[in-house]
């Protein structure tokens, strides 16, 4: 592990932005039969989005745990989705190509010596009359099988349909029907997925833990989306969500969940110990916009904290060039440290990892508080800057 000592002048400002988040592991929710329990302790994302033809895609694979024989999976997106299997190793695999690479000594040469490296209503709730049966409103548009899990793909017009059809076709709910509602009422799309758990790992007590294969969903949208609030039905207290957004510039997310609170005035830190030659123009004229912010940026970090709020933080980002596609295929050497079968299957990334697209990786543990609405992904920006920093190689201030 890499550890850092920081000058007692830092001290201050590197516990604020570099401190790391509890480990944990969030677009998907699971139904179970009443007094049985399936949680979702963190999911991982890859998601892909064409501004021009408005294309969105997100691979998801959704880790789960609990004491339910067979659960329902529901995920909502703002069209018809296709599906495709993806790869079992898709995401370990991105970890390994997302691995940063080792610090360049000499260009922050001036610190190696400072440093050490080592909301719908239930129309039953209240005691209020049950009116008589209306034909359902829930259609399924298609059906079909995904690697090993069957799925459907269906729309509804009203919330209390969706949930009789869930039961009806042995899709057990345990969840509240409002959260179904707020999708029903923006016309979203619902793909729904049967979990069998003895296919599952199961733990000393009886209950299972697992990840779904990992399947990519593509469906037109207006906007890069992530359905983050129907994950509030299977999460207890908070849910940790690892996203890889492809995209033709480094996106983030907007106000108080953005990573730019953590990363910014690490990074201007970062800058201050390089050697000024070494630096290039874009990261000096970067320097003129993250300077003036860090303190400012550092103190939202500790109020964020102090609300029981644990800010996101940005872990590796880059414009895919000519030189990463040669790592995935094997012709260029890989440069950090990873076992040799893990380096070899990097090649499954080919077609997935595109030249010219901008990757940015980044975590974020929410709270059930923050997770009342979806997430929308914008350009990364500080002010009126855009941000086009890539972040590979490991800073003086990088988290240990």
């Amino acid at each position: 592990m890499r550890r850092t000592m920081l000058g007692a002048g830092l001290v201050g400002l590197a516990a604020a932005v570099a401190a790391v988040p509890p480990p944990a592991d969030a677009a998907c929710c699971y139904f179970s039969a009443k007094d049985k329990d399936v949680l979702q302790p963190g999911q991982k994302a890859f998601l892909t989005w064409d501004p021009v033809e408005k294309v969105e895609t997100f691979t998801v694979q959704p880790r789960f745990e609990g004491n339910a024989q067979d659960f329902g999976m529901v995920i909502p997106t703002p069209g018809k989705p296709k599906l495709d299997e993806m790869p079992r190793d898709f995401f370990k695999t991105l970890a390994v190509f997302t691995i940063l690479e080792p610090m360049d000594l000499d260009k922050y040469k001036n610190f190696r010596n400072q440093f050490a490296l080592g909301a719908a209503v239930d129309p039953r709730a209240g005691g209020a009359p049950v009116p008589k049966k209306a034909p359902s409103t829930v259609k399924v548009l298609e059906a079909g099988v995904v690697g090993s899990l069957d799925y459907k793909v269906i729309t509804a017009e009203r919330a209390d349909d969706l949930y009789t059809w869930l039961k009806d076709n042995g899709y057990k709910y345990a969840g509240d029907e409002a959260t179904l509602g707020f999708y029903v009422g923006k016309k979203w799309f619902f793909t729904v997925m049967k979990i069998d758990t003895q296919q599952m790992k199961r733990n000393q007590d009886g209950s299972y833990l697992g990840e779904v294969t990992p399947t990519r969903f593509t469906f037109p949208s207006e906007k890069l989306v992530y359905p983050l609030r129907i994950t509030q039905i299977s999460v207890k207290d908070k849910t940790e969500a690892l996203f890889y957004v492809q995209a033709p510039h480094k996106l983030d997310l907007v106000g108080d969940l953005s990573y730019q609170w953590t990363f910014a005035p690490m990074w201007s830190q970062a800058a201050g110990f390089a050697v000024p030659e070494k630096l290039t123009e874009a990261e000096k004229a970067w320097r003129k916009v993250t300077d003036p912010k860090a303190q400012e940026f550092a103190r939202k970090v500790q109020q964020l904290r102090q609300k029981g709020v644990e800010p996101a933080t940005l872990e590796w980002a880059r414009k895919i060039t000519d030189h990463d596609l040669g790592v995935l295929d094997g012709t260029t050497k890989y440069n950090r440290e990873a076992p040799k079968e893990d380096v070899d299957k990097l090649k499954i990334l080919k077609g997935h990892v595109k030249k010219g697209q901008f990757v940015t990786k980044f975590r974020k543990v929410f709270t059930k508080a923050e997770m009342g609405d979806d997430l929308e992904f914008v350009r990364a920006r500080i002010g009126d800057a855009d941000d086009d920093m890539e972040y590979v190689s490991i800073l003086p201030t990088s988290p240990p």
